[in-house]
């Protein structure tokens, strides 16, 4: 009688690779390359009446660049980035008519929806270094671009687009209501009970956009006045029709109010 013997590979344990992952990120890598392929080929098409001395068609496809990896919420994807090539020599390179994917573009390194995640897991706690550790099982085990050295820079680059957001002029904004809170958060808090100091307006046509916020202590009368005062010295004139805060006096006193929204200023805490 013969048997038949099925041998089951154990899983290694530093292996997190999964055929349905597999599956998914190959899909990804496909349909990838099929739109960007799709995108230079569109391009060359736009072009198609620009000719050349000898008839030839002076905008063409030019092969791909060096493969790279692409980070995505399933891993690591390889993409070749399609060339194009403008053929007129008597053109300075200035002048040249060059291709940029708008699906990839030259310098990404990751999905929107990844560089929107980073800044959320650095909020909740997750040092630099602990990053790679924390998506290896999400995005393989050497989660490319997301070493200590690019949180890092990450990190810098958030803080200089804060300062600058901090620093914008507020003199054409108009707000018709606004609110004024403190939102006590559970990460990178310390004993001393921070907190943070949120004002939120909503212009005339009903969207809200957040005005200013910083960090303060149990939402202290200081806390609040440096903050408003902040924001009124960059110009924020117009008075709200309501306004609505934590500290009762606070916005009527430091933040122009109509006199319809008089007697509106509410104590929320």
């Amino acid at each position: 009688m013969k048997e038949t013997t099925t041998i089951l590979p154990f899983r290694q344990a530093e292996k997190t690779e999964y055929p349905l992952t597999e599956i998914a990120r190959e899909g990804a890598r496909r349909m990838l390359a099929e739109a960007l392929k799709a995108e230079a080929d569109a391009f060359v098409a736009g072009f198609s009446d620009e000719r050349l001395a000898d008839g030839r068609q002076r905008i063409v496809r030019h092969g791909f660049g060096p493969e790279r990896q692409f980070q995505t919420g399933i891993g690591a994807v390889p993409v070749q980035r399609p060339k194009v090539r403008d053929r007129d020599a008597e053109v300075t390179d200035a002048s040249k008519i060059r291709f940029t994917s708008g699906i990839l573009p030259k310098l990404a390194r990751r999905s929107a929806s990844l560089d929107a995640l980073l800044p959320v897991l650095y909020l909740r706690g997750i040092s630099t270094g602990d990053f790679q550790e924390a998506l290896g099982a999400l995005l393989g085990p050497d989660a490319p671009n997301l070493s200590p050295s690019v949180i890092a820079r990450l990190t810098a680059g958030w803080q200089a687009q804060y300062d600058t957001w901090q620093q914008r002029d507020l003199s054409a904004r108009r707000y018709v209501y606004i609110w004024a809170d403190g939102v006590y958060l559970q990460a990178r808090m310390e004993d001393n009970a921070e907190c943070m100091l949120v004002i939120i307006g909503a212009t005339p046509e009903g969207k809200k956009e957040l005005l200013g916020f910083q960090v303060g202590i149990r939402e202290s009368a200081q806390s609040w006045r440096e903050l408003l005062l902040d924001i009124k010295s960059r110009g924020l004139s117009a008075a709200p029709e309501i306004a609505v805060g934590t500290s009762r006096g606070l916005l009527r006193n430091h933040l122009p109010v109509s006199g319809r929204s008089h007697g509106l200023l509410e104590n929320s805490g």
